[in-house]
C-alpha cells in the first residue's frame, strides 16, 4: 500500500500544497465565522498554516507511510499545536480539502493556458498579415492543390485555437466553482451557508449538488481534452513546418533558438522545437486517455480522482509550455518567399481555375473541361512546361483528342486565368485567400484573441487578489487573538 498507493498520492503533494494551504485557511475562517471554533483555536491553526504557506513543499515532511498528503499535514499540525489541530476536521472530510485544492490549482493553470492559446492566435494573425501576399501553392496530401498565400495558410490555424480558447474560458468557469461544505456526499449540518467559503477562496459560485461537488469528473475531462485539442492543432502546423524546413522543400527556416545542432554532422540543424510539439501532443493524448480510463469507476470512488490530482495539472502545465513554444516558432519563422513562388510557378496548381475558365468561356460542362485540362497538364508535364506556359493551341489539341471538341480561347484571357496572382485575388468571398480578405479576417481574429487574453489576465489577477485578501483576513483573526 505504501509503495503502490500512498506513495503515488504523496508524489502529487507538491502540486496540491499551495491549494491545500488555502483550502485549510478558508475552512478555519469559515469555522471561526460560525463560532464553531474559538479565537484561540483559530489563531493556533492559522499560525501553523501561515508557516506552511512559506514552506517549500520539498521541505515539508510529506511521508507516504502516513497515507495521502492530508494525513502528513494532520500529523504535522498535531505535533505543532496538539488537540487544536483536530478542529480542522469539523464538517469536512479530507477528500473535500483535496477537491478544493485541486480546483484552486487547476483554475490558474487553465487561465494560463487560455492566455497562451490567445497569444498563439494573436501572433499567428500577425504573421498571416505579414505574408498575405506571399504566394504559394497550397497543398493537400503534400500535393500541390491551388494557388494561395502563406498568410491564408497560417491563418487557418487560428479559428481552431480561438475555439479552444473559448472552450477553456467555459472550462475555467466550471472549474472555478466551490465544492466547499459538501461534506462527503450529503453536505454538513455545521456549514449551512456554503457561499461563505466560496467567496473567501475566490470561487465564482458553489457546486449545488453535494454529491456532484465531491465526485464530478467531467469538468476535468473537458479542460484536459480542450488542452489536447489546442496542442493537436499546433502539432499539425509543426508537422507541416518540419517538412517545409527540409532541404528538399526549403520553404521556411526556424529561428536558431528553436533548433538544435547535430553533435556529429556539422551541416545539420534539426527543427527540434517541432519535434517537441509533435511528441508533446502524443504525451498529452496519452494523459487524456489515462484520465478517461480511471474516471470510469462506479460513483463515489476515490480512485477516479486520486490519479488525476497530479496528472491533470501536469498535463495542463505542459500544454501551456507547448503552446508558448508554438507561438514562439510562428513569431520568429523565416520564410523563403522566392522558393515558394518558384515552386508555385513551376507547377500546375491553377488547373482547377483553368477548367472553370474553359467551362465558362466555351459553355461546356465542368466534367468535360476537367478531362480536357487533365490531358493538357499531362502533355505539358511530359514536355517540361509549366502551368503558366499552357496556350490555346495546347487546349485545342487536348479538347479534340479527349472530347472531339473544337475549342478556341483568347490568349490574353487565358494568360490572366493562369496567373496565380489573379487566381488568389479572385478568392474574395468570405474566408478566401485574397490579401484583403486575409487582412480583414486576421484583424477580427486578433480582436477575439485580445478579448480572450484580457479575460485570462483578469481571472489571474482575481485569483491573486482573493488569495491576498484571504491571508489578510487570516492575519486579522490572528491579530485579534493576540490582543
Amino acid at each position: 500500500m505504501i509503495d503502490a498507493g500512498f506513495g503515488w498520492e504523496i508524489a502529487d503533494a507538491d502540486i496540491l500544497h499551495h491549494g491545500l494551504n488555502l483550502a485549510d485557511v478558508g475552512h478555519v475562517l469559515d469555522l471561526h465565522y460560525r463560532k464553531i471554533i474559538s479565537d484561540d483555536v483559530a489563531g493556533q491553526l492559522l499560525g501553523v498554516l501561515a508557516d506552511m504557506h512559506w514552506t517549500d513543499p520539498a521541505d515539508f515532511p510529506y511521508d507516504p507511510e502516513f497515507g495521502e498528503a492530508y494525513n502528513s499535514r494532520e500529523r504535522y499540525f498535531a505535533a505543532r499545536i496538539g488537540d487544536a489541530a483536530g478542529w480542522l476536521h469539523a464538517g469536512r472530510p479530507r477528500r473535500e480539502a483535496a477537491r478544493v485544492a485541486f480546483r484552486i490549482v487547476l483554475r490558474r493553470l487553465i487561465a494560463e493556458l487560455l492566455a497562451s492559446a490567445a497569444g498563439f492566435a494573436s501572433k499567428t494573425c500577425n504573421m498571416a498579415v505579414k505574408h498575405r501576399e506571399t504566394f504559394m501553392a497550397d497543398q493537400t496530401y503534400l500535393q500541390q492543390a491551388q494557388p494561395s498565400t502563406l498568410g491564408h495558410y497560417l491563418l487557418g490555424f487560428v479559428p481552431s485555437a480561438l475555439r479552444d480558447a473559448e472552450r477553456l474560458k467555459v472550462a475555467l468557469a466550471q472549474v472555478n466553482q466551490s465544492p466547499g461544505g459538501a461534506g462527503c456526499v450529503n453536505g454538513s449540518r455545521l456549514l449551512q451557508d456554503r457561499n461563505y467559503i466560496s467567496d473567501l477562496l475566490g470561487f465564482e459560485g458553489v457546486i449545488e449538488h453535494t454529491r456532484d461537488a465531491m465526485w464530478q469528473v467531467d469538468t476535468f475531462v473537458d479542460a484536459l481534452s480542450t488542452g489536447v485539442s489546442l496542442i493537436s492543432n499546433q502539432s499539425k502546423l509543426a508537422e507541416d513546418l518540419e517538412i517545409w524546413s527540409s532541404q528538399e522543400f526549403n520553404y521556411v527556416d526556424l529561428a536558431g533558438p528553436f533548433t538544435r545542432s547535430s553533435v556529429l554532422m556539422p551541416q545539420k540543424r534539426n527543427p527540434y522545437a517541432l519535434t517537441i510539439l509533435r511528441g508533446g501532443n502524443g504525451v498529452l493524448v496519452g494523459r487524456l486517455t489515462g484520465l478517461l480510463a480511471v474516471v470510469k469507476t462506479p460513483s463515489a470512488r476515490s480512485d477516479n480522482l486520486i490519479f488525476a490530482y497530479g496528472e491533470v495539472p501536469r498535463a495542463l502545465s505542459y500544454a501551456r509550455k507547448l503552446s508558448d513554444l508554438a507561438a514562439g516558432v510562428v513569431e520568429t519563422l523565416a520564410v523563403n518567399e522566392g522558393r515558394l513562388w518558384t515552386m508555385l510557378e513551376s507547377g500546375f496548381s491553377q488547373a482547377t481555375d483553368l477548367a472553370e475558365h474553359i467551362m465558362l468561356e466555351c459553355g461546356i460542362d465542368y466534367r468535360t473541361a476537367y478531362r480536357i485540362v487533365g490531358d493538357v497538364v499531362k502533355t505539358a508535364s511530359k514536355n517540361g512546361q509549366r502551368g503558366v506556359d499552357i496556350d490555346p493551341a495546347a487546349i485545342s489539341t487536348s479538347a479534340q483528342r479527349v472530347a472531339g471538341l473544337n475549342l478556341s480561347l483568347d490568349a490574353n484571357k487565358l494568360a490572366d486565368a493562369l496567373n496565380p496572382r489573379n487566381i488568389v485575388a479572385s478568392r474574395s468571398s468570405a474566408g478566401g485567400a485574397a490579401p484583403s480578405v486575409v487582412t480583414a479576417m486576421a484583424e477580427r481574429y486578433g480582436e477575439e484573441a485580445t478579448i480572450l487574453a484580457s479575460h485570462a489576465a483578469r481571472e489571474l489577477a482575481r485569483f491573486d487578489d482573493a488569495e491576498h485578501k484571504l491571508w489578510e483576513r487570516a492575519e486579522g483573526v490572528r491579530a485579534a487573538k493576540r490582543r
